[in-house]
């Protein structure tokens, strides 16, 4: 496959067959889900794609499939009450000390489980200046937010000039302490990761955490590690977000690798999401038996330093909750019932 072929992001069913991404049998159905959702398969990704591989977890990721038209009954257009718990434009507010920030609906890549499935895209609505200075003043009014979360779309899709424009605004907030930021980008188009924008994440005096979301350990190339280091160097630091994805990490290994890889990048492994109720995405949620079953089985063989949390974002904008294995079992007269990671129940007896 020549470079010239992967050189640019392939959008629609024909680039992506042209890329090897794809074979022409699946032209049909990959047109019906992208008069759907959007596509965009970048070319890092492009390049990891095995076309000879119809399991291929990066394929599986990005490149759609009928089985999208699907949707459930118990699937949601909004299934984690983003709209519920949104005050002002752009604005998501779930908890008391922090909110969402949403500047943009426009993302490098579209991802085939993405919970936010129905708002982002090409044309995707963004927040204009009126918008945005709304947006800032509900956060400037109330003095119990702590921390903005940029997110969308994905927030490093801003050009330098607007993402500093936003820093700018944030910064001037007195009670806010940390701004953090939500992305692919770093990992799935990590030239993006440029001196312009580390000029703008570097310059902000809110203490900047970036979010790194991945799911296969092979999404972490050579040049992905690179831009990670790079802002890792640029004082920001970074997190791993991750999906249980039927068919892409939901196997013990796999999420082993991943997180392993994670923190030799210099992320710490943070979320392990339980797969949202979006539509069309029943072909990659697991059961949460078999997420708790992977992080009992994980517990042990991983340092603390990789572990995430295993964690469900309930339907209707109700926030997040740790839904991992429980170890301690209860306790009784004498003392409690705690199960060590190889699965032998113990006794523990406090004074």
């Amino acid at each position: 496959m020549s470079v010239t072929l992967k050189s640019r992001t392939a959008r629609d069913a024909a680039a992506l067959i042209e890329a090897g991404a794809a074979p022409e049998a699946r032209r049909a159905e990959i047109e019906a889900v992208a008069e759907r959702y959007a596509v965009a398969v970048t070319p890092a990704m492009l390049d990891l794609i095995d076309a000879d591989d119809p399991e291929d977890p990066i394929a599986r990721q990005f490149v759609p499939s009928l089985a999208e038209l699907d949707a459930r009954p118990e699937e949601l257009a909004d299934p984690i009450g983003d709209e519920a718990r949104s005050p002002v434009k752009g604005i998501v507010h779930r908890y008391p000390d922090r909110v969402l920030l949403k500047p943009m609906h426009v993302c490098p890549v579209y991802c085939r489980f993405c919970f936010r499935r129905e708002k982002v895209g090409p044309g995707g609505e963004a927040l204009g200046e009126a918008e945005l200075d709304a947006a800032i003043a509900y956060v400037a009014e109330r003095p119990e937010i702590w921390e903005v979360i940029l997110t969308g779309g994905d927030p490093l899709m801003l050009s330098p000039r607007r993402l500093k424009h936003i820093f700018s605004r944030l910064d001037a907030i007195p009670h806010l302490g940390v701004v953090r930021l939500h992305s692919r980008v770093p990992v799935v188009d990590p030239a993006r990761i440029d001196t312009a924008l580390l000029d703008v994440l570097s310059g902000a005096e809110k203490t900047v955490w970036l979010a790194v979301h991945a799911n296969h350990e092979r999404e972490l190339t050579e040049e992905a590690r690179a831009a990670l280091k790079t802002l890792h160097g640029a004082g920001v630091s970074l997190v791993g977000q991750t999906v249980l994805l039927r068919g892409v990490n939901d196997d013990a290994a796999t999420l082993e690798a991943l997180f392993r890889a994670m923190v030799r990048a210099r992320i710490k492994p943070y979320y392990l999401h339980q797969g949202d109720l979006a539509p069309g995405t029943s072909q990659f949620r697991t059961g949460i038996e078999e997420g708790q079953a992977l992080m009992r089985r994980l517990r042990g063989r991983l340092s603390g330093l990789a572990q995430p949390t295993y964690v469900l974002d309930i339907p209707g904008g109700h926030g997040k909750v740790p839904i991992g294995p429980a170890w301690l079992e209860g306790s009784d007269a004498e003392g409690w019932v705690v199960e060590d990671v190889n699965g032998v129940k113990r006794r523990y007896r406090p004074a």
